[in-house]
């Protein structure tokens, strides 16, 4: 039975331990920090990140934690004129066939951990540190900052944004500050006025910024993140910010807007990072998958979605895999996900530059576009993205 280490325990590590557990390896997971816990806020999740938890054996468990919202909205953020509305009602259930919904990171993140903690084929260790690896025909070996190193039949780099795997394999540098600076911070939602609520996924859009909220934590807390292209050069990530700085960078959002972001208190700030895309996902015996390979911006709500479609079709293609046709079926998993989620990153790139924070002409042209677009249009339009089956390639390439 072959073994693999995944370095990263965040939502594609644990994920992708759970798959490979499911498909016959032992598995153990290498966690830089010294708990299993995931940091951050709200999380929105397409038909086809349920598809992949299915597949895992979560969809219920998460599906039952998220709130199920009405609709994606798009207004302008200074007139708060509607600019489009995908609804997400029967007629969005009846073509994607899985819901869309929005969760707290950790009502993702618990059920994952859960499911690995309990499942006997998957060992958990924090508090220890990939720095990088040694590859051999037959083996390769985890190299950890303190020891012991770990032998293994394979190694799955999932440690993230700043993947000490990917520094070696790719040998591409540090991740590329985007100059995006976002805010977030999350609410009660008894703090919320009853005029504010609303069951849907909220986007106001300006000139270099955009601000986005919506429920979460089965509706008790609302989630507020707002962005702005301010050309920042220095990574930062969750550093505690004050309100009223906060508050001043954006004094052009349409007073609804405002009133909703006079509600943060307790302020995180980020600069937003990403790289381009590589086709350079496997070394022999050790591939990357989520972050590692493919970290992305914000704007098409896909990250954590690619990363569990990354551990499904990982899962699907490692089914019962002797050892000796590892590292073939790692390239195998490499050349079935780098189109699709090299497609993600540009989207989200273009999202942000055409769609959230154009100004002038090109908001004009936005605008216009937007207004001749019905709600099959829409739908039409995500389709390639929320329709995705990841097991449907594993399935064709085993034809």
């Amino acid at each position: 039975m072959p073994h693999v280490v995944v370095a990263g325990g965040g939502i594609g590590g644990l994920a992708t331990a759970l798959a490979l557990a499911q498909a016959g390896h032992t598995v153990e997971v290498l966690e830089r920090k010294g708990e299993f816990t995931e940091l951050g806020a709200g999380i929105q999740l397409a038909p086809n990140a349920f598809r992949a938890l299915a597949r895992l054996g979560l969809a219920e468990p998460v599906s039952a934690a998220a709130v199920h919202v009405d609709a994606l909205r798009l207004l302008e953020g200074r007139s708060g004129a509607p600019l489009a509305v995908l609804s997400l009602d029967h007629a969005y259930r009846a073509r994607f066939g899985l819901p869309y919904a929005v969760v707290h990171r950790s009502d993702l993140y618990r059920p994952l951990l859960d499911a690995c903690q309990a499942h006997r084929r998957i060992t958990l260790h924090a508090g220890v540190e990939v720095t990088g690896y040694q590859g051999g025909p037959d083996q390769v070996r985890a190299l950890t900052a303190r020891g012991p190193d770990r032998t293994a039949d394979a190694l799955i780099g999932a440690d993230g944004l700043h993947s000490a795997v990917r520094a070696q394999l790719v040998g591409d540098g540090p991740p590329r500050v985007s100059g995006h600076t976002i805010h977030r911070a999350v609410v009660p939602m008894a703090a919320v006025p009853a005029e504010l609520r609303s069951n849907t996924v909220t986007l106001w859009v300006g000139p270099g910024w955009h601000f986005v909220h919506y429920p979460i934590a089965g509706g008790s807390r609302l989630n507020l993140a707002i962005t702005q292209d301010d050309g920042a050069r220095e990574a930062v990530a969750g550093l505690p910010t004050e309100r009223e700085q906060v508050l001043a960078r954006f004094p052009g959002l349409h007073p609804a807007g405002r009133r909703l972001l006079e509600l943060g208190r307790d302020w995180r700030t980020w600069v937003l990072c990403d790289r381009d895309a590589t086709t350079t996902w496997t070394d022999g015996r050790t591939a990357v998958l989520g972050d590692a390979a493919h970290p992305m911006l914000q704007y098409a709500a896909q990250g954590a979605c690619m990363a569990l479609e990354d551990a499904v079709v990982l899962g699907d293609l490692l089914r019962d895999c002797p050892s000796a046709r590892l590292a073939e079926q790692l390239r195998e998993f490499a050349s079935l996900r780098q189109e699709r989620t090299a497609r993600v990153q540009d989207v989200s790139r273009w999202m942000g530059r055409e769609v959230y924070h154009p100004s002038d002409g090109a908001a004009q042209a936005r605008d216009a576009l937007l207004a001749d677009m019905s709600a099959d249009d829409l739908m039409d339009a995500v389709d390639w993205l929320h329709a995705h089956d990841a097991r449907g390639a594993t399935t064709l390439a085993a034809q």
